[in-house]
């Protein structure tokens, strides 16, 4: 593949080279087509093969032309985007050309330039050719150094592509910088020999002065100057301050001319404040100049143009007199090479001493673990802190690092430079916890602390558990605020904290140490980034702890909740669910027939670490569906149970539901509506369930006092003084219903208010064996007091209601048989049924004085075709029927009638009650019996004929 792509560049080039061929003149092809193989040799093949062959050659002859006449010594940059009109090619970005004599640092110089205006640099090409030009300044001849054209010149060409800018103060603002950049990189170069010849002199100088300096010291010093001089340190700049006068009238004066490479001009300060009158300056800065030390290496508040985009390291060599006042100080500025951040400490002049008296403070044994780590600290300690930082601020930093090995927390070491030019911050993370963001977010936070910007920061992670970001604060002296390190440092650990922090300390909280860390351990990374982006942490336990509960149970778990910022008529509600996620069609219905409006949805899949399937949260946000106030507080707990039940098919999914919301209902008081509703559908009132639905919604404090009003005759804990109770709910009732002005709405409420009047007994207060409440609920009615009932009407009739099924059971008199009868007429079985019982009535008259009949439906029958399961499914609804009717059946024990239990009776005794066989039910008679058995009904097997016993009521 590469031979092949490098194929497919020399084939380019050949193209354009024929173009030069084709379209210049034969006296200047020759030399272009030379250009123009030395401007693209070095060029990748996918930068030259991506490009037409058009725009190949606009580029190198662009820069051909633009170079084809310059002076030795004269810098060329221009800025432009190129366009077909008018320069005869085109390219998206913006170009810059640049032609210099050619010296070192030309490239590294201009690219941080261009990244420095915010640019990105998206190709560089920059061939050294070998031109020979006229005393004019044109070419005459271009090679590559190797045609023995010795009287050429090597020139640097380089065109690079940027992002494109707009407009022509953009592009004169690019020409500028490169401009300025261009002048120090001569500078430095032109100057870099006497600027070693300086150090040579400072250094003899240092030699042979009388000061007041250790000689160990002092010999230490000249062997660091010496091997800086060695390639261990560019120079880029050199200069002379003298510190003229005593007391209140020392000033600071910089020798004319004394300046090389970029600190040749006057006005080009290093140390902003070394410009002004000595009493002036902070007083950190006096103290920093006077204090007699032979060596100061520091940190300048300037950045680099040549090179490297960094801030310019400072040597700074002080000559004082015998009483250790400063009198001037040689200041060489520049980059320490690669191989001085290469060598180790050790093998540095100066530094070794530094680390090696560090080490001999600390005290730690040779071959011990402290003393190796505290070695590897130094060893790896920033480079550049390293040659400024002094012993004391070595010492405390490095047992620092040292205390926080191995411990995964956050720290900030802090040096304030003794100039007060710049902050030096090292920030330690666990390694996990660093990104691009983090990193903006702690460089905020120095700049607001220090009162500075950021100057540059280098971040190092290793294989160890921290990640280290040191970060340069430029500062302005005499401006730095009073700051707390410890301060900061917890403003940069509540920043590093992330979401599992948060979430961990939140479990440790609500669950305790040994609890919470287990549950943190298991959920650590079970949420994924959108999450954790939006639910804080005290929210994310309750949904732990509702996950858990969903584990444990196999069930659902719910939260109908109000983020703070919501208004009253919103709520959000989430729905946990293991396995998959749930059908938006199987839930949407069911909160809309609850009374939201659901607006947005957002799922999100959790991955406990120690379970095999995802649990699904999925939360909603809605609003009430007429747009009221929703009183959280009230219905939070009977909407979740109501919307539970309904999920687990425990309560029918229809509009009543809306109550709960609506009229502050609990779901199960919203089946007494609801049963009483399908009785008046059986009774062939003409009125659909959704108008009744909307009624009682539209009368909900008419619903309350209905089921209140149920409630009042029915509870047998409200024994005392039900009468009265009863008749003071019948007033409020008969206050509020005048208020009532639609017709139809009056008639409506008025048929749920007269059911409840007409109803004798119910199971509603029964609990069953395991004591939970009952799944149907039966209710025996006075048919004569029910005016919309079709005649004849029963003398008494009971309805069973449930999701599952419904069942009538119709009597003529107060002893009566007849059969019961699996019915299909789902809309209209008691219709049926009643026809029946009147047939019944003649037919019986010579057995028992009237007759009876019953009916039930399957309201979820099986799919169709599975014979066996419909049976069971028909033998089941007739086993809740049989219950329903016996729930409400007096009993005889010992010839003593006694009432069925929690059943507040409105009329008299009433225990007989017997079935037979019918249509669908001829072989049910011992189910029947069976539980009959169950309750301990008096009649036993005899209280459906025609069983397996051969009771036959005809006979009886």
């Amino acid at each position: 593949m590469p031979l092949r792509a490098e194929q497919q560049k020399s084939e380019m080039i050949d193209e354009v080279v024929k173009f030069v061929d084709d379209r210049l003149a034969r006296e200047e092809s020759h030399q272009v087509a030379r250009f123009v193989r030395q401007f693209y040799r070095h060029v990748p093949p996918e930068d030259v093969v991506a490009l037409a062959a058009d725009d190949l050659y606009g580029a190198s002859l662009s820069l051909w032309a633009f170079g084809s006449r310059r002076m030795a010594g004269q810098a060329k940059v221009r800025a432009y985007n190129p366009q077909y009109d008018e320069h005869g090619w085109h390219t998206s970005h913006t170009v810059v050309e640049v032609i210099n004599d050619d010296m070192p640092f030309l490239v590294d110089s201009v690219t941080s330039a261009l990244n420095e205006l915010g640019l990105t640099v998206h190709l560089v090409i920059h061939p050294v050719l070998h031109v020979r030009r006229d005393a004019e300044g044109a070419i005459a001849a271009v090679g590559d150094g190797t045609d023995g054209n010795g009287d050429a010149a090597p020139e640097s060409y380089m065109h690079l592509q940027v992002d494109e800018q707009g407009t022509h103060e953009a592009l004169h603002a690019i020409e500028a910088k490169i401009d300025e950049v261009l002048a120090d990189v001569r500078a430095a170069v032109v100057d870099f020999s006497a600027m070693r010849a300086k150090m040579l002199e400072v250094i003899a100088e240092a030699e042979t002065a009388v000061r007041p300096v250790d000689a160990d010291e002092r010999a230490e010093i000249l062997e660091f100057l010496r091997w800086l001089d060695d390639n261990h340190f560019t120079f880029v700049g050199y200069r002379e301050y003298r510190f003229e006068g005593d007391g209140g009238g020392r000033r600071i004066e910089v020798p004319r001319d004394s300046g090389l490479g970029v600190l040749r001009g006057p006005d080009t300060y290093l140390f902003g404040g070394l410009h002004r009158d000595y009493e002036s300056l902070p007083p950190a800065l006096q103290q920093a100049i006077r204090e007699p030390d032979l060596l100061v290496i520091a940190k300048a508040n300037r950045l680099s143009t040549v090179h490297r985009r960094v801030p310019l390291d400072s040597i700074i060599v002080k000559h004082m007199d015998e009483n250790a006042v400063v009198l001037r100080e040689h200041v060489f500025v520049g980059l320490f090479t690669s191989s001085a951040y290469n060598a180790t400490p050790r093998q540095i002049p100066y530094l070794r001493n530094k680390v090696e008296r560090v080490l001999e403070r600390a005290n730690f044994e040779n071959v011990g673990h402290n003393s190796k780590a505290l070695n590897h600290i130094l060893e790896t300690y920033p480079r550049d802190e390293l040659y400024q930082i002094d012993d004391d601020d070595l010492f405390e930093i490095a047992m620092g690092i040292l205390h926080l090995q191995e411990r995964q927390r956050t720290a900030l070491f802090v040096r304030r430079d003794p100039f007060e030019r710049v902050m030096s911050c090292l920030v330690f993370l666990p390694r996990d916890r660093y990104n691009t963001i983090l990193r903006e977010r702690i460089q905020q936070i120095l700049e607001r602390a220090f009162d500075g910007k950021l100057a540059t920061f280098y971040a190092l992670v290793s294989d160890g558990v921290h990640a280290r970001i040191h970060f340069m604060i430029g500062t302005t002296p005499g401006r730095i605020p009073d700051y707390n390190a410890h301060e900061v440092e917890a403003q940069i650990v509540a920043a590093a904290r992330d979401w599992s922090d948060h979430l961990e300390t939140a479990l440790i909280e609500a669950k305790g140490e040994v609890s919470g860390l287990v549950l943190f351990r298991r959920y650590r990374l079970a949420f994924p980034t959108a999450y954790r982006e939006t639910t804080i942490a005290p929210a994310a336990v309750y949904d732990i702890d509702k996950i858990e509960q969903v584990i444990a149970t196999g069930e659902i778990g719910l939260n109908l909740y109000r983020p703070i910022e919501e208004h009253e008529h919103q709520v959000r509600f989430k729905l946990y669910h293991k396995g998959r996620p749930v059908m938006l069609s199987d839930v949407l219905p069911m909160l809309e027939h609850m009374g939201l409006k659901v607006v947005a949805e957002n799922p999100t899949e959790v991955r406990p670490n120690d379970t095999e399937e995802s649990i699904w949260i999925h939360d909603f946000s809605a609003i009430s569906r007429d747009g009221s106030a929703i009183p959280l507080g009230d219905v939070r707990a009977p909407f979740q149970t109501g919307f539970h039940q309904v999920w687990r098919g425990e309560v029918e999914d229809d509009g009543f539901n809306g109550l709960i919301l609506g009229a502050g209902l609990d779901c199960w008081e919203v089946v007494i509506l609801r049963a009483y509703a399908k009785f008046l559908r059986q009774a062939q009132v003409q009125v659909s369930q959704e108008t009744l639905e909307a009624t009682l919604a539209a009368y909900p404090n008419i619903a309350r006092l209905v089921v209140r009003l149920f409630q009042a005759q029915f509870d047998p804990a409200l024994s005392a003084n039900r009468d009265s109770r009863v008749a003071g709910i019948q007033v409020e009732l008969d206050h509020v219903m005048d208020a009532v002005d639609n017709l139809g709405d009056d008639r409506n409420l008025r048929r749920f208010i007269g059911l409840v009047g007409a109803t004798l007994r119910t199971n509603y207060y029964q609990k069953d064996a395991e004591g939970r409440r009952k799944s149907y609920l039966s209710m025996k009615l006075d048919s004569s007091q029910i005016d919309d009932l079709p005649l004849p009407r029963p003398w008494r009739e009971i309805f069973v209601y449930s999701p599952r099924l419904e069942a009538v059971h119709l009597r003529g008199g107060r002893v009566a048989r007849g059969g019961i009868r699996w019915s299909d007429r789902r809309e209209d079985f008691r219709t049926e049924v009643l026809g029946l019982m009147k047939a019944q009535m003649v037919k019986n008259a010579v057995i028992v004085p009237v007759g009876s009949k019953g009916g039930f439906v399957l309201k979820r029958p099986p799919k169709p075709g599975d014979r066996e399961a419909l049976q069971a499914e028909g033998i089941a609804c007739y086993q809740t029927m049989m219950r329903g009717l016996l729930d409400l059946t007096d009993n005889l024990v010992g010839g003593a009638v006694e009432p069925p239990p929690d059943v507040v009776r409105r009329d008299e005794d009433d225990p007989y009650l017997v079935v037979a066989a019918d249509k669908g039910t001829a072989t049910f008679s011992d189910i029947a019996n069976g539980v009959s058995a169950e309750y301990g009904f008096w009649l036993g097997d005899a209280f459906a004929s025609g069983g397996s016993a051969g009771y036959d009521h005809k006979k009886m």
